[in-house]
């Protein structure tokens, strides 16, 4: 185990602690701050994609494309293509902005790789590019943020991509550990994750806008009698359109959300594979639940601060800690 990796310059509001020695009120209380932050991530990413779609079908309303795809009544192949291309255009507009939103919403400062202010962040520079270099993939950028243990990988493509690491992280873990994080970071860019949950997200952007403009043609044409009556579409299908849109977002964001959890099980794996040993990553997963690694306690999902349980496990982004250090054990008993 190597030494408390902490920096008084990136973490001048909070002293040095060590986990072991803390209540295990503020230990939960930490857990429930990481939890939090996830959450922040995954709200922010689909505020963007929904407030791109948003725009996007503005600007074709605008232009009167919504119009014209009803003009002889429902034309499905066209209102197919339609959706296609406004829900990818969304997706990967997020993908293509991932990078600038990251370091803008969390404040991250990039490490100048010519020249890093300290030896710390020469170090943190050097081993994210190691471990870049292990994994076949570009040198990211490397940045630091103020925040909760946390960190998080983005950008569009592989080559180019940004790794940002929180100073809670950096304060409450080691150099094992942290290398461990930097690896599953690493993992995430070299498996495309970024790219594949684009596409995920675009296909069902695509179903969204396809059938909340069915259901409102089927609501404004029975309904409000407006397509026998006017020739046209009327104010119930757009009232519509907007209610449904909602509804199908919050039940596809279940599909993505279930996606993101497979891929945090494999980027687990692959800081395994990276660091030659699964055990690292287990202790810095055990740091960050508040747990020490090893057997879990039997007390632990009766303490109210479990991860991805109940009907919030459809929505969780990631998999409870305690399944990912199960995952891991299992993987290199």
């Amino acid at each position: 185990m190597g030494r408390p990796y902490y920096n008084a310059a990136w973490c001048h509001t909070i002293k040095p602690f060590d986990l072991h020695n803390l209540p295990h009120l503020y230990i939960y209380v930490c857990y429930l701050i990481h939890g939090v932050t996830h959450m922040k991530r995954i709200v922010l990413y689909l505020m963007t994609n929904l407030a791109v779609l948003v725009v996007l079908s503005l600007v074709m309303n605008i232009f009167g494309v919504g119009r014209y795809l009803h003009a002889n009544g429902l034309d499905v192949q066209q209102l197919l293509i339609f959706s296609a291309v406004i829900g990818f255009a969304g997706s990967g507009i997020s993908l293509l902005i991932s990078k600038w939103m990251a370091k803008t919403t969390t404040g991250a400062r990039v490490i100048d790789p010519q020249a890093p202010a300290s030896q710390a962040e020469s170090w943190l520079l050097d081993t994210v590019h190691q471990l870049a270099d292990r994994a076949g993939i570009g040198r990211p950028e490397v940045a630091i943020y103020d925040g909760a243990p946390n960190a998080f990988a983005t950008g569009a493509f592989k080559n180019d991509a940004l790794v940002a690491v929180s100073t809670g992280l950096l304060q409450s873990m080691n150099e094992e550990e942290i290398t461990a994080v930097l690896g599953h970071e690493v993992a995430h860019i070299a498996n495309g994750d970024m790219v594949t949950l684009t596409l995920i997200q675009g296909v069902v952007n695509t179903f969204v806008i396809f059938l909340a403009r069915v259901v409102g043609y089927v609501v404004d044409s029975v309904l409000f009698r407006n397509n026998n009556q006017r020739g046209g579409i009327g104010a119930g299908y757009y009232l519509t359109v907007i209610v449904c849109e909602i509804l199908f977002g919050i039940l596809a964001s279940i599909i993505v959300a279930w996606f993101s959890r497979q891929r945090e099980f494999r980027a687990d794996t692959g800081s395994a594979q990276l660091l030659g040993s699964g055990r690292p990553m287990i202790n810095a997963l055990a740091r960050l639940g508040g747990l020490e690694a090893g057997d879990l306690p039997k007390n632990f999902e009766a303490a109210g601060i479990n991860n991805g349980r109940g009907v919030g496990a459809l929505f969780a982004t990631h998999p409870p800690i305690e399944d990912r250090i199960r995952a891991l054990q299992g993987q290199h008993a």
